[in-house]
């Protein structure tokens, strides 16, 4: 065995400093990142601190060595800056790595357009925002045309107008300049109308003149009322004679009491609700007034505001008279004055008459009689040729002096009297005025009296005597849209309207039928009316569809080739889906194929648009009709669906 000499065991030299370089490395190694290490957590401790301090918790914050990453979304751009900013404070701004993210500005949404249009007597005010473009131009320019001041207090926005937004402001512009008195609200979602009319006829034409000026689709709500008309004087006449009692003038304050007035009359009629009384008690009086006259037997008895004319009739005896006017005084409300007397015996003398007749046909007022000079001649020529025009006035009056006190007041109070008439006679004596004759106005006799009593005075006497007649009333001659379909329904009630068989011609033999129906709606103007057609249940769900509109339609151009105003009248075809009898029967089908006209603008009728999804083979279950109650009307039963024949 060989021994391995002592010098032969001992490391190199060169290995042991080898050795010790790589051991010093290693610690050097291990001390720099032990310390990287603290200095990127110190470092990131101290940002999140500063951070949170300032109240941006949502930034993240990481260290790699020297670099600071930062990432998270900020809400705004300056927000970003100042997390940047903050952590630059802390660390080198070029050792910052900003993966910082900004939420992108959300789109800001179109304002609401709309437009509130006030016209008055003083003028018209605008207040709103309009889109930008042509609108607030023509707006304002309309306005400008109208009567009175201009207000322009209107804004615009850079958007686009809406979708329905031109028409609603198109027909908004064309109501403003139809209603004098008026507010209108303009939105895309349609237009809202306020208005005040004159009267009951002007109320009808504004309506007539709106529903023709709407568009097709666009939702209008109108609310024009009518109001209560100021009566002056307020004026009550009761006659009991030998031809019974009646009123020539009734007013009353309310509603309760112009029905306590008509019952102590015991008559039917007409008692105008207006404004003006002169007390709250001024059923109480009337009332006690015509149970005066009542019970004397006969008599008039006339109020003008708070005084109150009685004049017995021929025939009662003073004693019936002294007790009923002595029980009417103590009756009476104090602001109430009466002046009551029995009539003047009759003394014979040479009549002295003014006459003024109103011919029918000419409208030529023809005055006769005395007046006491040339002045008082001129005064009542100009009074009558204002009220019935300069080339309609014949003058063949003489003078006399000897007149009666009061005379050419009298002719004036009976000429504006008669001029309330369509025609009639004026005639008037020393101790009364009396006042003939027809109109076509229903309150005429009511304001014929009014004006007799203010004009005339308390205790003066006179008569009226007022026909109506419906040819010459204007409201007459303006049916209201339920009296037009009244009409249309009389005619269908007698006749249905038939057509070809599996067609949407309208069959020959009812040509006589769509001549009615053109003449029942003759001056209805244009109605917002809806055709809607029906069909059995033979045939395919969606032929019936289209075989019930093109009926309807039909219908409608029928009406139109008749001179039918069919602008407010809109065609819907309904299939199959509302039936009114069984379709099992053939006299159930014949039913249910069928022409109806039916008022718009109220609770609309259900649609059948599943119907027509049925068509594009979807589920086939009509929607549900509702009865008056708005409860769904039970289902009619189903029956075997033959497909080999179209419905007829």
């Amino acid at each position: 065995m060989t021994e391995i000499p002592p010098t032969a065991r001992r490391p190199s030299p060169l290995w042991l400093g080898l050795a010790g370089f790589v051991l010093a490395a290693l610690v050097a190694l291990a001390a720099g990142w032990g310390l990287s290490q603290a200095i990127e957590t110190s470092t990131a401790r101290a940002v999140r601190l500063k951070l949170v301090a300032a109240g941006h918790d949502w930034a993240d914050v990481a260290t790699d060595g020297l670099t600071v990453t930062l990432s998270g979304t900020a809400q705004t751009e300056a927000q970003r800056f100042a997390v940047v900013n903050l952590v630059g404070q802390i660390v080198d701004p070029g050792r910052i790595d900003s993966q910082i993210e900004v939420t992108p500005p959300k789109r800001v949404a179109a304002p609401r357009f709309s437009v509130e249009m006030l016209r008055g007597d003083d003028g018209v005010q605008l207040i709103g925002l309009l889109p930008e473009g042509e609108d607030k131009a023509k707006l304002t320019e309309a306005a400008k045309a109208l009567p009175g001041q201009a207000m322009d207090m209107l804004e615009t926005a850079g958007y686009d107008a809406p979708e329905g937004w031109e028409a609603a402001f198109a027909f908004g512009t064309k109501a403003l300049t139809l209603l004098p008195r008026s507010k209108i609200s303009v939105s895309a979602e349609g237009v809202s109308i306020i208005a005040i009319a004159g009267s009951e006829v002007e109320k009808r034409q504004f309506e007539a003149a709106l529903a023709k000026a709407a568009p097709q689709g666009l939702k209008v709500t109108t609310d024009i009322s009518a109001p209560r008309p100021v009566l002056t004087p307020f004026t009550l006449r009761f006659v009991l004679d030998q031809k019974g009692a009646r009123f020539d003038a009734c007013s009353a304050d309310t509603e309760a009491a112009k029905a306590r007035i008509l019952a102590a009359a015991g008559v039917q009629g007409s008692c105008t609700v207006g404004m003006g009384v002169p007390s709250p008690s001024w059923a109480q009086a009337t009332s006690a007034a015509i149970a005066a006259i009542k019970a004397m037997g006969g008599g008039t008895v006339t109020f003008s505001d708070a005084d109150i004319s009685l004049e017995a009739g021929p025939a009662v005896t003073q004693a019936a008279f002294d007790n009923a006017v002595g029980d009417l005084r103590a009756t009476l409300p104090d602001v109430f004055s009466l002046e009551a007397r029995m009539p003047e015996k009759p003394v014979a003398a040479a009549p002295i008459l003014f006459t003024a007749t109103l011919d029918a046909k000419t409208h030529v007022a023809d005055l006769r009689g005395p007046l006491l000079d040339e002045r008082m001649t001129s005064a009542v020529g100009s009074l009558a040729k204002a009220h019935f025009g300069v080339t309609k006035v014949h003058m063949a009056t003489v003078l006399e002096p000897s007149v009666p006190d009061g005379w050419t007041a009298r002719v004036f109070a009976g000429l504006d009297a008669l001029a309330v008439l369509d025609s009639g006679m004026l005639i008037v004596r020393p101790d009364s005025v009396e006042v003939t004759g027809t109109s076509g106005l229903q309150t005429a006799s009511d304001r014929v009296s009014q004006l007799l009593s203010g004009k005339l005075g308390q205790g003066q006497s006179f008569k009226v005597n007022v026909d109506y007649d419906k040819a010459l009333d204007p409201m007459a001659g303006l049916p209201t849209p339920q009296e037009c379909l009244d009409r249309v329904q009389a005619v269908l009630a007698k006749r249905k309207i038939a057509f070809d068989p599996g067609s949407a011609e309208i069959a020959s033999s009812s040509a006589s039928v769509m001549e009615a129906l053109a003449g029942a709606l003759k001056n209805c103007g244009p109605i917002k009316i809806e055709i809607g057609g029906h069909t059995d249940a033979q045939g395919s769900t969606g032929g019936n569809l289209a075989l019930s509109q093109a009926r309807a339609q039909a219908v409608l151009v029928a009406l139109q080739g008749r001179t039918v105003d069919v602008s407010g009248m809109k065609a819907v075809g309904y299939g199959e889906g509302v039936p009114i009898a069984d379709n099992g029967t053939e006299a159930g089908r014949e039913a249910n194929r069928r022409i109806e006209f039916k008022l718009m603008g109220g609770a609309q009728a259900p649609t059948l648009a599943g119907l027509a999804a049925a068509a594009g083979v979807t589920a086939q279950t009509p929607e549900l009709e509702l009865g008056p109650d708005g409860k769904p009307l039970a289902p009619q039963k189903p029956v075997p669906r033959p497909q080999h024949r179209p419905a007829e």
